[in-house]
């Protein structure tokens, strides 16, 4: 893909342990994103589980300017690792993405493609139109998701077909813009930002991705989430 010269994406992946699943999704990043300019910033947690070590052999392996290591001493949420992440992004787009192999680099070209041609202030990875999907779930969980997004979309009116998504692509003044103004955390921050962008009226659009449930490690979804969520869910119908 030929790129402008003066667009760079700054990939924002925040992490905890994820010493497995770091180096292949360098790899996989460097591999899908060729003659394009980006830059790879990784907000880790305090980690116990080496990864950072690992960031660190990858700096050596791909450069400190194409990876920065921005760490952080514990676990402080979501919301605030991006808004890290930001503090230290040079370029002009700014894509957020899981660590977990859950988002494959390889729509990364497509998120870009999609942006050029609509000129979008956001491009958003769906789940939930044709070409999009869920691997690796259980029915009961692929159940919860669909509906929790049915019911968003029937109270909220977003305009967007997956709101809990964290696979997006951002202008970075768009970003900082609507992450100011967003309070959640943990699980209902990706509902937030995507809500707050629609009711401001920034351009929003959409690619379907197939997501996958995390290879390595255990995933951070359970009751406590669901709840969030839905208060989430009221929290936003209030005051949005």
């Amino acid at each position: 893909m030929e790129e402008k010269e003066e667009n760079k994406y700054s990939i924002i992946v925040p992490t905890y342990n994820e010493r497995l699943n770091i180096a292949l999704i360098v790899y996989l990043i460097f591999k899908h994103l060729q003659n394009v300019n980006f830059e790879i910033i990784v907000v880790d947690d305090g980690s116990p589980d080496g990864t950072q070590e690992i960031v660190k052999q990858l700096q050596q392996a791909y450069g400190e300017a194409c990876i920065l290591l921005r760490p952080r001493p514990k676990k402080l949420g979501l919301g605030t690792a991006y808004m890290h992440g930001l503090k230290h992004a040079t370029g002009n787009f700014v894509v957020i993405m899981d660590a977990d192999l859950s988002h494959h680099p390889k729509y990364l070209p497509s998120f870009i493609k999609k942006q050029r041609e609509t000129g979008a202030s956001i491009v958003t990875g769906t789940r939930y139109v044709k070409g999009g999907g869920v691997h690796g779930w259980n029915l009961m969980r692929k159940l919860t998701s669909r509906g929790a997004n049915v019911l968003a979309q029937t109270l909220l009116w977003p305009g967007v077909s997956d709101l809990t998504g964290s696979f997006r692509l951002y202008k970075k003044s768009v970003l900082e813009d609507v992450i100011s103004s967003c309070v959640s955390k943990g699980y209902v921050f990706q509902m937030e930002m995507i809500v707050r962008a629609s009711r401001k009226g920034y351009h929003i659009e959409e690619v379907p991705i197939t997501f996958v449930d995390r290879v390595y490690g255990s995933s951070k979804l359970g009751g406590s989430e669901i709840v969030e969520y839905l208060k989430g869910l009221v929290y936003l119908l209030v005051t949005t």
